[in-house]
Order: C-alpha cells, then sequence, then structure tokens
C-alpha cells in the first residue's frame, strides 16, 4: 500500500466516521424534535380549557363593564338632577329670605315696642338689664 492510498483509506474511515457522527447527531434531533412535540401536544391539551375559561371570563367582565358604564350614566344624570334641584331650592330660600326679613323685622320691632309701651302704661318700668343692652 502506498501512501496515497493509505491517505485515501484514513479519508474514508474519517468521513465515514464523521457520518456516523453526523447520523447519530441528527438521530438524537430527531427524538428531541419528537419529544418537543409531544410536549407541545400536551401544553395544547392543557391550556385549551384555560383558554375557553380565560374567553368566557372576559366577556363577563365585558358585560359587567357595559352595565356598570350604563349605571354611571343614569348616576350622572340624576347627580345633574339632584344638583338641579338643590340649586332651585337654594335660589328660592334667598327669594323668601329676601322677601320676608324685612315684614319680620318689622313685626318681631313693633311686638317688642308695644310690649314695652304696655309694661310703662301699666307702671312697671323696664329692668335695668334690658335696659343697658
Amino acid at each position: 500500500m502506498t501512501a496515497g492510498e493509505l491517505a485515501i483509506v484514513i479519508a474514508a474511515v474519517l468521513c465515514c466516521l464523521g457520518f456516523t457522527a453526523l447520523v447519530v447527531v441528527l438521530v438524537r434531533v430527531l427524538d428531541t424534535l419528537r419529544s418537543l412535540r409531544a410536549e407541545v401536544a400536551t401544553l395544547r391539551a392543557e391550556t385549551g380549557p384555560l383558554l375557553r375559561e380565560l374567553r368566557s371570563t372576559t366577556d363577563s367582565a365585558s358585560s359587567v363593564i357595559t352595565e356598570a358604564r350604563a349605571d354611571l350614566d343614569r348616576f350622572d344624570k340624576v347627580l345633574g338632577s339632584a344638583e338641579a334641584i338643590s340649586g332651585a331650592v337654594a335660589g328660592g330660600g334667598r327669594v323668601a329670605r329676601a322677601a320676608l326679613s324685612t315684614p319680620v323685622i318689622k313685626t318681631a320691632a313693633l311686638a317688642t315696642g308695644t310690649s314695652r309701651a304696655m309694661r310703662r302704661l301699666r307702671g312697671k318700668s323696664e329692668s335695668p338689664s334690658r335696659r343697658s343692652a
């Protein structure tokens, strides 16, 4: 055997070893890929019900939010009406106070003056504490 033939034999053996190593690596990759597919199938089987439950929960939350918005709109209208009523009552109170305060004060003054005059006519003088006030 010559050096050229020996080099060809060594190259062929190395190529066979390389291809064998490549085949072993590819078989391991294939096994890993099969295992990964099984895990993905298990994951899909476990997450399917969870996703359905999440969708139903999201739908119910959406309906609750819609109802809450409608209630908030109604509450806003009621609050606006209450503010309008409060403003009307306050305005009415101011008008009543302005209209009635002067006659009430004058009536009270007349009553006080009349009672003092009656006391003087009867001969009872006012007490000293009332005069200083």
